[in-house]
This record gives structure tokens, sequence and C-alpha cells, in this order.
């Protein structure tokens, strides 16, 4: 059994954990949940944190166990939350949940006969069954108002004067009740989760311990921040997701190729399964070189390998090499047409008719007149660039400002011009 705990504090992953936790680990494999809350169809970087936290425990020799909250998710945790969430309907909360349980397949492993096979629960499941007054008379009369009173996320929202709705007030108690099932009904003795969650995890050892007399056991890793104080996981444009439909492949690996260099020594150690004597070797490399970006190459590998696979990957060094570095007609010809989207998205597009496309007499009149403009303002400005060697279409430099337009379309209905350096446009042959 390696080491779960001194695992997480060499990474950097641990906060606070229950006494003779690592005594309990020490004995045998052991159970653990971590629960995740369903308000979306997708997890986004915020939460590999936990899903690291679990992975780790599994590569361990450990059980997880990946609670997705649909009786839970329908209230909301306030936790350190400033007001109430939207309550979701039963089926958007089902999508979500589905939607979950298959990206969370990609970091545990879940095949049968494995010894310490992964399990996906959710609390709907036991929750359901419960009518209102079996639950706060079975399990409401073990836990005090006093004790929920007391905690820190709970005293933050009625001192900010925002309040907390009963049905806010009730989450920490159905939490703590998922804990009591596991234990009981799965033999789960431990509950991991982040910072945040330590008084709704220390309720549920609470109430096994007065429902059956017995122990349990709370680990929770820190929340995650970047080096500037900003929440980690969020861009201009919103949350950083997994589902590729919302964060792009090649988006997702350009987040991590551009954290800073301080972020990048925190986040290879929580974000990849790279072994120590490796990420200390990347580290003296980095400090030798940091303008090569050592860190976060190798972390924007790894993660994007692990969330997207080889493939996406490789399709997202290639994007990022057309726009930054080197790269040939073949590299942009292999991007699919999200990708290629994606890598340019802002610049300045037109389109052509594709009949007036065909007929256009060389690529001077394509790059002036048949653009309206956009790129070029006339023919002559046009020549002379060409000429000069300044222009490229499809990543290959025009040499004669009266050759024919036989370009092969990207995608069958783009082309890419490059005027210098930086300047690009699309043209689209609709």
């Amino acid at each position: 059994m390696n080491n779960f705990i001194e695992e997480l504090r060499w990474r950097g992953m641990l906060q606070d954990m229950t006494p003779e936790l690592d005594n309990h680990l020490e004995k045998g494999m052991a159970s653990a949940y971590l629960g995740f809350d369903p308000t979306a169809d997708s997890l986004h970087i915020g939460h590999l944190v936990g899903v690291m936290t679990l992975l780790h425990f599994q590569r361990a020799g450990h059980k997880p166990f990946a609670l997705v909250g649909g009786a839970t998710g329908m209230i909301g945790d306030p936790s350190f939350k400033s007001a109430e969430r939207n309550l979701l309907d039963s089926n958007t909360l089902e999508h979500n949940v589905t939607s979950l349980q298959k990206q969370l397949a990609k970091f545990l492993d879940f095949q049968e006969g494995t010894v310490n096979k992964a399990e996906l629960v959710n609390n709907f499941d036991w929750m359901s069954k419960f009518s209102f007054l079996d639950f706060i008379r079975d399990v409401g009369k073990y836990i005090t108002v006093n004790y929920m009173m007391a905690k820190d996320s709970v005293k933050r929202r009625l001192e900010d004067g925002n309040g907390l709705s009963f049905t806010e007030f009730s989450y920490q108690l159905i939490q703590g009740y998922d804990f009591y099932h596991l234990w009981k009904n799965e033999n789960v003795s431990v509950q991991l989760g982040g910072s945040d969650q330590w008084g709704n995890i220390v309720t549920g050892t609470e109430l096994i311990r007065k429902m059956e007399g017995g122990s349990a056991y709370a680990l929770t890793v820190p929340l995650i921040t970047k080096a500037d104080g900003s929440k980690f996981g969020k861009t201009e444009g919103g949350s950083v997701w997994l589902d590729p439909e919302k964060t792009s492949p090649y988006a997702f690996y350009q987040f991590w190729l551009n954290v800073s260099d301080e972020d990048a020594a925190k986040y290879i150690r929580i974000f990849t399964t790279l072994e120590r004597e490796v990420i200390e070797s990347l580290e003296k490399e980095h400090l030798e070189a940091p303008h090569l970006r050592i860190l976060q190459k190798e972390i924007a590998k790894q993660v994007t390998i692990m969330v997207h696979g080889e493939n996406e990957f490789e399709m997202a060094v290639k994007a990022s090499s057309i726009l930054f570095g080197k790269s040939s007609n073949e590299d942009l010809a292999a991007l699919d047409e999200r990708t290629f989207l994606q890598v340019f998205d802002g610049v300045p597009q037109t389109t052509i008719d594709k009949n007036e496309y065909q007929s256009t007499s060389n690529v001077v009149e394509l790059l002036s007149e048949k653009t309206s403009g956009i790129i070029f303002s006339s023919k002559g400005e046009a020549r002379k660039m060409i000429q000069g060697g300044g222009v490229s279409v499809n990543k290959e430099k025009l040499t004669d400002p009266n050759s024919a337009v036989d370009f092969t379309l990207l995608q069958d209905k783009y082309l890419l011009v490059q005027k210098g350096k930086k300047n690009y446009y699309i043209v689209e042959i609709a």
C-alpha cells in the first residue's frame, strides 16, 4: 500500500484530516468517497483537485467512491456562498448526473475484476426514499441546531446579512447522512473534499458516531488559487470545462500553457501523476531556462492527454505552432474545423460566393476586390506585398501576383490568409 497521505502532503494537496486517519489507512484497503455537485453537465478544472484526490487514493491501493449529488444538487451547498443558488429541475439534474459520470470514468478505474474498483453512486438513490417526516425524526434528532449553527460556512452567511433558507441549512445534514449511508452499506470509512467542506464532512462523522457508535474519518484538500489571488479555473471567457464542446481541447491546452511560473510549480504536483523525481528534475530544468516554459508545457501535455486523449493533445500542439511558431500547410490541413476556428477566433473574416471565387482571375483580385478590401484596399497594395514575400495563403507563401486561384480549401470551405507576421484573415467560400 502506497502512503496516500504522504503522497498528498508532498504534492501540496493536504489541508486537514481527522486524528488516526493515517493509522486507519495503514491497516489495509479502505474505502473513501468524494462528492460532486451536478449544477452543470460538465466538470470544470476546479473539480480536478477532487478528482486527482480520488485518483491518488485508488493508486495507493484503496477503493474510491465518486458520489454525484442528484439529491443534494436539488438544494445547493451554501458553504461559503454569498447567495442561494437557483434550484434545478429533475430532468436537468438527471442529464447533468449522467454527463458527470462519463467524465469521471476517464480518471478512475471502474473495470470489473479490479480489486479496488472505483464505484459511482448517486445520493438520489437513497434520499428519494425518505419522507420529510421520516428524515427529521430518524436523522435530524441526532444533530443539534447549535452544532449546525457553529459551522463557519453558516456563520459567515448569517454575518453577511444575506440570511440562510431552511433548504440550504439542511444541506449539511443531508450530506452527513450520505456519509452515514455509505459507511453502513458500502463500508466507506473516509470522506474526502475541499477545505470548504470540512463542516459538512464532520457532520457525517458525528452522525455515524451518534447513530451507530462507529468511527469515521475526514480529509480535506486546499482550495486552489492563482498566484495573483484570482480564482483558479476562470478566464475572461468563463470557466475552463472538461467537456470539449464547452472548452475546446486547444483552449484547454492553452490555459495550462499560459499559467505563471509560480503557479506552474504548484500545479504540476497537483494536476499530474508524475513521480516526485521527475517533477523535481523538470523544476530544475525550468529554473535554468524559464523562457522555455518547460513546466507549463509538461503540465499542458499531461492534463490535456488525461482529459481529452493523445490525438486531441497533438492537434492542440499543432494548432499552437500554427499561430505562434513555424508550421506547414500539412499541419494546418490536419486541424478539424472546431480547432481551426478556435485558434483564429477573433480574426477578421469575410465570405465569398463559391461561383464568384471560382471565376476570380488571380490572387491579387482575390485578396483585394473579391474580399471587399478587408485584406488589401487595392490591387496595387496586394501586388506590392506579394512581390515582397509578405503574403501567405494556407501557410504557403505567394510569389507571383498573377498566379491562379487554385488553393486547396481547408475543411472544403476556408482559406487562411496571412499578411506580414501577425495579421491573419479567414475567407469562407460558401
